[in-house]
This record gives C-alpha cells, structure tokens and sequence, in this order.
C-alpha cells in the first residue's frame, strides 16, 4: 500500500509540474512567443541553381528563429524606444501597415533591431536550414514545385502582403514568408567562393565580403522579395548588398534568430535520473532528498524549466514543515 501511495503522489507530483511548466512558457517574453526551434542537425546547403550555391553538408546546433518577417508594428516599438530613425518608405501607404513587414532597412538597421530585441541576425545557414525544413533539401519552403499561391512575388500582389500571410507556404519547420514578401538580411559577409571552405560545423560566413563593383563589402541576402522574380524564390538563393545601403529598399526586410543553451546527452540523461529521484523522494515526503536530487538535476541542465518549476514546489513543500 505504502508503495502505491508513493507512486501516486509521485505521478500527481509530475502532472502538477506539467502545469507550472506549461504556464512558464505561457509567460514567456512576448519577443519569444512567435519563435521556431530549430533542433541540431544535418542539412544539405546548396543548390545546383549557381556556382555560389556549391551543394555541400553543414551540422548546426540547435537555435530559435522568428516565426514571421519583423513587422512594421514591432519596428516601432523599437524606433519608441530607442529614438532609431524611420527606414526608407516608412510613410509609404502600400509598405506600412502594422502587420506588414517593415522595408527600407540597412543590415545596420537590422542588427541593431534584433540586438535591441535580445536576439540576433541568423546566419546564412541557419537561415536556410529553418526554409529547407525537417527534410533538409526543399527547393521551396514548401516542397519542391513551385506555386504562385504559396508566396508573394513577381509584384502578382504589387505590395508586401502581412508576415502571417500564405501559411500553406510556410516552410516544413512552420516559418513564414521564407520565400518572397521582403528580402531578409542575414549575419554573414557574402562571397562568392565561400561554400567551397566553409566548415560543416556552425559556419559563419566569410571573414569579409565581397567588394561588389567596387562598392564596398556586401552583406547577405535570403529569401527573394514582392518585387523579384521567381527564380530567387528557392531556399538556396543567395544575393547581396552593403550593410549600410538600403537601395533596394521597398523591399528589404528581416527576422531575428536566437542561440539556445547546449546539453550533452549524457548530461541530459543524468538530469532526468536526478529529477526521477526528485519526484519519488517527494512522493516519500522526504524534501532534503527531492532538493539534492533536483538540484543535481539543474546542475546537468541549469536552464531546464520543468527542474526549475519542480525545485519551486519542493521549496514550497519545506517552508510549510
């Protein structure tokens, strides 16, 4: 009987530490919500479209990236907030509605945006990993056949269209517009041989860019636009500008990305032993024993919020002896 009791508590233990977990991520910043997990993994970056989209495999780490383009509404709070000047086409009636994606940008803009907002640029191939999707080699976000239903470009529409539009066109990791609606500034320098030196770990792109008709350095450019063809629609398709030109402005836009905390697997599994011990000892009522066992639990995986939610109760638990 004695053993069942436990079981019980223990079970009812976990299902109410679901809940607190679940309200953490309810409360999580407001920036945060409309972000996509990306997990760690292989992907094929590249086409045969260019010679500077050379097919080649690249491991990433795990990361989150903004579910929609940056909204004219979000880049406002920003301007409030920090006195950030209008962009280009900032009063323009077919450009600035709140829930379209703001244009008129520089890559400075853009960097100052996400840095402002906790986040940061993704890189050219983080960028392209969360368009291919799970599969890792689409042509389009979407598949592999191109369809006009599926992305805003060409100037079909004659203005961006909200970032939310075109959901069935939203890649298979559920990010939007990664084809069309506004060009998306990324962190890397381009140049066109990169592909063939780049490390298959995390890459970050050329030390510099190229000097692009004498110009100055040009920066990264993904994801085509409302105004451009269909041929830059694919999710390999490269282009380019100076960080601080926005002279294809109308219809140069972005998204943030974030770095997400790392744990080995076999920290994971000692957390989870932990947090099994935790949970049991609790259902026992012997809280020092559940506190040792989570907090070695969180000190296999600090940020770990069902540990955390759980060390909560536990401390709630002492306080009422």
């Amino acid at each position: 009987m004695r053993s069942q009791t436990v079981f019980q508590v223990g079970v009812g233990v976990a299902l109410m530490v679901g809940a607190v977990t679940l309200a953490t991520a309810a409360d999580a910043p407001s920036r945060d919500k409309d972000m996509v997990l990306i997990p760690k993994g292989e992907f094929t970056m590249g086409s045969s479209e260019h010679s500077d989209e050379a097919q080649h495999q690249v491991v990433l780490d795990a990361y989150l990236i903004d579910k929609f383009e940056t909204s004219n509404a979000r880049y406002k709070e920003f301007m409030k907030a920090t006195s950030h000047p209008a962009p280009a086409y900032w009063d323009d009636p077919r450009l600035n509605k709140s829930n379209h994606p703001v244009v008129g940008v520089s890559w400075t803009d853009a960097n100052a945006f996400c840095k402002w907002d906790g986040k940061r640029l993704p890189t050219e191939a983080e960028w392209e990993r969360a368009a291919k999707g799970p599969q890792g080699d689409n042509h389009y976000p979407w598949g592999h056949m191109l369809d006009p239903k599926k992305a805003n470009y060409g100037q079909n529409v004659g203005r961006t269209t909200p970032v939310d539009s075109y959901p069935e066109g939203a890649s298979g990791y559920g990010v939007h517009n990664m084809a069309g609606n506004v060009f998306e500034w990324v962190e890397d320098w381009y140049d066109l041989s990169y592909y063939k030196t780049s490390p298959a770990m995390n890459p970050r792109g050329a030390e510099k860019g190229y000097n692009f008709a004498n110009q100055g350095p040009v920066k990264v450019l993904r994801g085509g636009s409302w105004l451009a063809p269909e041929t830059s629609l694919h999710t390999s398709h490269r282009f380019w500008n100076q960080p601080d030109n926005n002279s294809y402005g109308v219809g140069l836009g972005f998204r943030c990305a974030k770095s997400v905390q790392t744990v080995s697997d076999e920290a994971v599994q000692t957390g989870r032993d932990a947090f099994i011990q935790a949970l049991v000892a609790m259902g026992a009522e012997k809280n020092a024993d559940a506190m040792a066992a989570i907090e070695k639990a969180l000190a296999s995986d600090p940020g770990n919020q069902e540990y955390l939610a759980t060390r909560e109760l536990i401390q709630k638990s002492m306080k009422k002896k």
